[in-house]
Order: structure tokens, then C-alpha cells, then sequence
């Protein structure tokens, strides 16, 4: 800036010192007038006029220098590909798993406010804290997804909160293996997919327009999928299978009642239940994507981030099978994969500039990369994933 500033004055002229002429002049005069007098005032005259000019010069450049300097008129606020703030992220189920595993690595980048969106608040505040996240970086709101005017009341509460909605992460999962009986949840659903999917496709509808509104760089909808779902794998072959048969159980209203607790009308079983779920899970997604994405650019995805063989969705098993299940996918399967690499894996849904891609289920390969994975004819069916959306809206009173 001093050699801009230094370039506006011409190199053969030096301003005075205040009170100097910077010339020593003879005393003599010409007609009766001191001629030392005249060239006195004429150079002091010039001089000013010049200095005038020396300050109206310095004030443009150090004009000029501030506007450029200011964000507001930066490249990429003008073209509102960019911006300074923090993104804003919902996880479910962000107090254990997962869940909390990807809220910590996306809090520790400093680039993300997390809402940790739990049942139990002093347990999401413990976990956070003992995972040493930094109060600035996140939230906790409670949300029930085993209840929907708890995912109403949640929805009502962050709208009102004023924050920004960029990226819902839908996470949380219930999971009851060795159940003989169904449970229920507030409506009067078969627990596993009243949580897992019902909750979680209220909770998606209700924010949708939240999303839409997003000025962040990427919007994006993540449902959490899963292996044991899908059919084409080995995992997915593992009786009981994922079958959601015609729907019956589902358009019945999953009470157990006058229809059956299943999704596809059959005896209740636990697992097959959650795995139910999780068909539904990635099913709802691409019809997100099929239904919305070219409208609002939001971009739609699912994963598989690998076997969490220590995560505490297997709480509800058999001793036996939590003490095996762990070391059989460390050495025998090699596909285990701790809690802290899952939400890792997670959070490259959530953040990464590569994976913006609408309507892809991701998983990762033995060196982590990832890929865009294939899911089997069911979890693709694209009927199927119609009927699924029209009975949900009916059951969640969207319709």
C-alpha cells in the first residue's frame, strides 16, 4: 500500500514541511513588490493545491482498499456457493453408537453444530461430554421417535429455535432380537418399525421444508441403512430374512390387533422386524430422492457403514452372541469396524464435497474407500417404495 501511495506523487515534487517553504528565496524587489513575496506565495499556493490533491488520491486507494478487503463482496458470497458459518446437522440417536461417534467427529472439525436428538437428555450429555466434544459444537434437543407427537413437539421446538437445518442424519434404531412378543410404541405400532422408520419418515416430512431453505453449500437427507436388510448379501441371507411380502401387516396398521405386527401380515419375530425396518429405511430414501431432488436439490443417500460388532444395538441379544459376534467379524469375516471408523464413515455422508450424489446407498470397501453399493431387487423395488410412502403418510396422519 505505501509504494500505491508513494506512486501517486510525482517523484520530483516533495511537499514542505508545514511552516517551510523548502526554498531559500533573496530578498529583492521589482517595480515596488518583493519578488521573494510573490514566489513565496505562489509556491506556497501550488504547494497546498498539491498536497489536496496528495490527500484526495490516499483517500480513494485506502477506499478502494477496504471495499476490496470487505467479505461481503467476496466471489463466493456473491455467487452463494460458499459460506462462513457452521453447518447445522441433526443426529438421532446421538447419545450412544454411531450416533455419537459421528456427532464427535463432526464436532471436532469446528465446522458443525450438532443437535443431538435423544430420548434420554442427561445420558446425551454425559456421552458428549465424556467424548470431550466442546459445548459450542453442540445441541441437545429430546426427541421420542416411539412417539409422534414427540417428533411433532421436536419439529415445533428447533422451527422456533431459529437455527438453520443443512443436514438430518436418521440413525436412531431399535433393535429386539430375542423378543417373543411385540412391544408397542404411543400409537399403537410394532415397535422396530415405529421407530425405526415411521418416526424417522414423519420427522424427514416435517423438516423437509427446513432443508429446502438451507443456503449451505451441499443439503442433504441421510437414512442409516443396513446390510441385514439387503438380500443380495451374505449377512442380508441370514434367516430371518427381510421380506415385507404385499404390505398387509403394514396398510393394517402394525397393532397387532386387527392386523398383524409384521409388515407382511406373518407371525411376529424380533429381528426380522428390524431388518423389516431397514428395507424401509432405504426404500423411503430413494423415494425422497425420486420425489424431491430435482426440486430442491437436497441430495438423498443411505449406507451401510459396516459391522459395528460392539455397538450397543446388541444389547437386547444373548450374552453368548454379544461375547462371539465380535471377534467372529475381527478374524473370521474381517468386517468388523469400531464405532469411532462408522462415524467417521458417517460423517463423509454428511460433509464430504465427493459424496453429494442423490440416491445412492454407500459403503466402503477393506481400505475404506467407498463406493456406491448395490441393493437388492427388494430394497429397490420402485413400487414398492410408492405403496410404503402412501401407507406411512396414512399412518403418520400426513394424509
Amino acid at each position: 500500500m505505501a509504494l500505491q501511495a508513494a506512486a501517486l506523487v510525482p517523484s520530483t515534487f516533495s511537499v514542505p514541511k508545514e511552516g517551510k517553504s523548502g526554498a531559500s528565496f533573496k530578498d529583492s524587489s521589482l517595480f515596488g513588490v518583493s519578488l521573494s513575496d510573490h514566489i513565496k506565495a505562489d509556491f506556497t499556493s501550488s504547494a497546498s493545491r498539491c498536497k489536496r490533491e496528495f490527500n484526495h488520491r490516499i483517500g480513494a486507494v485506502r477506499a478502494q482498499t477496504t471495499a476490496t478487503a470487505t467479505p461481503a463482496i467476496t466471489r463466493s458470497t456473491v455467487d452463494g456457493k460458499k459460506t462462513l458459518r457452521k453447518g447445522s446437522v441433526i443426529i438421532t440417536g446421538a447419545s450412544s453408537g454411531l450416533g455419537l461417534a459421528t456427532a464427535k467427529a463432526l464436532a471436532e472439525t469446528g465446522k458443525w453444530h450438532v443437535i443431538m436428538a435423544c430420548r434420554d437428555f442427561l445420558k446425551a450429555e454425559r456421552a458428549a461430554k465424556s467424548a470431550g466434544m466442546s459445548k459450542e459444537n453442540y445441541t441437545i434437543m429430546h426427541l421420542d421417535l416411539a412417539s409422534l407427537d414427540s417428533v411433532r413437539q421436536f419439529v415445533d421446538s428447533y422451527k422456533r429455535s431459529g437455527r438453520p437445518l443443512d443436514v438430518l442424519v436418521c440413525n436412531a434404531a431399535v433393535y429386539q432380537p430375542t423378543a417373543k412378543e411385540p412391544t408397542f410404541t404411543a400409537e399403537g405400532f410394532e415397535l422396530s418399525v415405529g421407530t425405526n422408520h415411521l418416526g424417522h419418515f414423519l420427522l424427514s416430512r416435517l423438516l423437509l421444508d427446513d432443508l429446502k431453505q438451507s443456503d449451505y453449500p451441499s443439503k442433504r437427507l441421510i437414512i442409516v441403512g443396513s446390510i441385514t436388510g439387503n438380500t443380495n448379501t451374505l449377512a442380508g441371507n441370514v434367516p430371518p430374512k427381510a421380506n415385507l411380502g404385499d404390505l398387509r401387516g403394514l396398510a393394517g396398521g402394525l397393532n397387532g390387533l386387527n392386523s398383524s405386527a409384521m409388515i407382511d401380515g406373518g407371525d411376529f419375530d424380533g429381528a426380522k422386524a428390524y431388518k423389516d425396518s431397514k428395507v424401509c429405511n432405504m426404500l423411503t430414501m430413494q423415494e425422497f430422492h425420486r420425489r424431491f431432488h430435482e426440486e430442491t436439490g437436497i441430495t438423498f443417500a443411505s449406507l451401510y457403514p459396516g459391522c459395528i460388532a460392539t455397538t450397543g444395538l446388541f444389547r437386547e441379544h444373548i450374552p453368548l452372541f454379544r461375547l462371539l459376534f465380535p471377534p467372529f467379524q475381527k478374524y473370521i469375516t474381517k468386517g468388523f469396524v469400531s464405532e469411532e471408523e462408522a462415524g467417521k464413515r458417517l460423517a463423509q455422508v454428511v460433509s464430504d464435497p465427493s459424496l453429494t450424489k442423490s440416491g445412492v446407498y454407500w459403503s466402503w470397501n477393506k481400505d475404506s474407500a467407498s463406493f456406491e453399493n448395490q441393493l437388492s431387487q427388494e430394497a429397490s423395488d420402485q413400487d414398492k417404495a410408492r405403496k410404503i410412502w402412501e401407507l406411512s403418510e396414512k399412518l403418520v396422519g400426513l394424509a
